[in-house]
């Protein structure tokens, strides 16, 4: 069994937070009527399409073209899109802090607009702790497509059993395992260790 080396990280609910309802719950006036808005208006299918590398302002406007009486909330939705970052996750920035410190590569692959992440990126110093970070909007790939995965190995030189892929969501983990890739699926950071000393 190939000795693990490198520990690649996704962003969001893993590194970071970020939620619609940070933005929008105060707007609103209620956590339902921003549940509403993002299931019927800003929907996740449409906010992913940057992360897919579509420009901002492209979305925007088919979208107000889609809804014109919601105009000002969508424009919200990017104008405003730093209000919908939380906190960092806790206990992620030392965990990565403690791994590259003990000589393991630290990465991160990410479902993430080109033109949002540079603010997320200036504002969470756990981002600065990474060997490399590869940006699905960047690459027009997202995950959990094999090809992003294979962008990363090949950018820095990865063996991809020499690698564990931490990401929130189970297909994610799926696709990285399928190129060999070690996976956990992430809860919290204490579980995430648990499993990450268990697979050794």
């Amino acid at each position: 069994m190939e000795k693990i080396k490198n520990v690649i990280f996704d962003f969001g609910c893993v590194l970071v937070y970020w939620n619609q309802h940070n933005l929008y719950d105060a707007y609103f006036g209620s956590s339902e009527k921003t549940d509403w808005f993002i299931q019927n208006i800003c929907t996740v299918p449409w906010n992913n399409q940057t992360d897919m590398g579509v420009p901002i302002a492209q979305v925007v406007e088919e979208k107000i073209a889609e809804h014109p009486e919601w105009e000002k909330e969508i424009r919200m939705y990017w104008d405003e899109w730093d209000k919908m970052l939380g906190t960092a996750v806790e206990g992620m920035e030392e965990w990565v802090r403690e791994l590259k410190q003990a000589g393991y590569g630290v990465y991160g692959l990410t479902n993430w607009s080109a033109e949002t992440f540079p603010i997320a990126q200036d504002r969470y110093p756990v981002f600065g702790l990474l060997n490399g970070i590869v940006i699905s909007g960047v690459e027009k790939i997202a995950k959990p497509d094999l090809r992003l995965y294979q962008i990363l190995l090949d950018r820095y030189e990865l063996n991809a059993n020499e690698c564990v892929f931490i990401d929130d969501r189970q297909e994610n983990v799926d696709a990285a395992e399928a190129l060999g890739i070690k996976g956990i699926v992430f809860k919290s950071c204490e579980q995430a260790k648990k499993e990450f000393e268990a697979i050794g």
